[in-house]
């Protein structure tokens, strides 16, 4: 008797079958084949000895895995400053035992975010010129405030505006007398960056390599040196130095770049990676050094649900925590990190356009709103132009521009 081959649908079908209700393996192997990153939170801490608080969660995760060695080999990280917790690798039934712990207070998958993303802090009426912003001013522009970055890592050898080559006037330490006293963080080193690359603008750094997933890291640092260039550009946004006659390619834009508190410290979190993605875990590992190190500000521009079991700590420490609003909208309900304890900064516009004349190839001359409206250059390509009409050619230099979203002209 002959057998008919099986379909490709039957298959399938087989696949998925066993795949659902298929038996876990019970083995060592087992933990890193089917394994993911879960975040064990246990609530407040029941010891201030950080070494105390790791090993309550080796003696925890040993009971449920079977002995010490593989409790040591699944943590990712332990979070023993703001709050008791950990992340390890475990199987899906592993972490259901785990939830069923009275120590435990939840188990959840840890989960994946992104981060987000010149004239802004005159609008903002923090201005340096004279008379300078009284509030500026009284802040003594942010002298002794230590500021942490939770991002991409931080770029000490990019110029924060054109990505040149060597040493960024946005983080030099010219000036700047020792580093605070209560700081209590660390520089750790790593690839294309040494213990010189903390300096007394950059005080301490740290990076968070574990959990990430391998196609993150393809051609990255493995250090807190900036690869995506996110973090360079929070940084420099938060406390850059004052970096006079800053343009881009020598011809727009030109004038100052300053940081909002361009006397602050910083301290860098390289906790987001590739192309600028965060694991939850990694992130909540940053905020949990952070308030060791002594941090006064956090600002985390990324995305997420704004981590509430670290930032309620960190901000019962007195730090101010900022997140970013997120790049989502204008639909309602699309606001991110919306915490009633922490500061969300949403976008927002500027205090300034530019009105500047267009003319399409069929010599239908609109007008619009232009980052530039000088003489002609040949610094062009810069606009990305996938809303507007194939069927009209743009030769002028004027093309260059971008066109309000509300000047009512169909283009199609």
């Amino acid at each position: 008797m002959a057998f008919r081959r099986p379909s490709l649908p039957f298959l399938l079908a087989a696949f998925f079958f066993l795949v659902t209700f298929g038996e876990e393996p019970n083995t060592n192997a087992s933990l890193f084949v089917l394994s993911c990153v879960y975040i064990v939170y246990m609530g407040e801490k029941q010891h201030e000895d950080p070494a105390v608080v790791t090993a309550s969660h080796h003696r925890l995760l040993s009971a449920h895995l079977g002995s010490t060695e593989e409790a040591v080999r699944s943590m990712v990280y332990s979070y023993r400053h703001a709050f008791s917790g950990f992340a390890a690798r475990l199987t899906m039934s592993q972490a259901k035992q785990l939830q069923e712990s009275p120590e435990v207070v939840s188990v959840r998958r840890s989960r994946m975010h992104r981060v987000h993303t010149t004239r802004s802090w005159d609008f903002l009426g923090l201005t340096k010129s004279n008379p300078p912003s009284v509030l500026l001013k009284d802040a003594n522009y942010g002298d002794g405030v230590i500021v942490g970055v939770v991002d991409t890592g931080n770029d000490v050898g990019r110029s924060s505006i054109s990505g040149i080559w060597p040493e960024s006037r946005s983080f030099l330490d010219e000036g700047y007398g020792p580093v605070p006293s209560k700081w209590k963080g660390t520089c750790q080193t790593g690839q294309a960056f040494g213990p010189s690359n903390c300096t007394r603008k950059i005080i301490g750094a740290r990076w968070y390599v574990n959990g990430v997933d391998k196609t993150d890291l393809v051609g990255e640092y493995l250090s807190a040196r900036d690869f995506n260039g996110h973090g360079t550009h929070t940084a420099s946004t938060a406390a850059g130095n004052l970096v006079n006659g800053v343009s881009f390619g020598g011809r727009l834009g030109a004038g100052t770049a300053r940081g909002g508190a361009p006397r602050a410290r910083l301290a860098v979190y390289k906790a987001c990676w590739g192309s600028g993605r965060c694991p939850e875990a990694a992130v909540l590992k940053a905020i949990d050094d952070a308030v060791h190190d002594g941090v006064d500000v956090l600002s985390l521009s990324l995305g997420g649900d704004g981590y509430p079991s670290a930032t309620i700590r960190a901000v019962a420490r007195g730090i101010n925590v900022v997140f970013a609003g997120g790049n989502n909208g204008p639909a309602p309900q699309t606001i991110e990190n919306e915490l009633p304890w922490v500061i969300t900064v949403a976008a927002t516009t500027i205090d300034r356009s530019f009105a500047t004349n267009i003319t399409l190839g069929n010599k239908l001359k609109l007008v619009g709103q232009s980052i530039y409206i000088g003489s002609q250059t040949d610094l062009t390509g810069l606009v990305y132009g996938g809303r507007n009409s194939e069927n009209h050619q743009c030769h002028q230099p004027a093309c260059a521009v971008l066109l309000s979203l509300n000047c009512g002209f169909n283009l199609a």
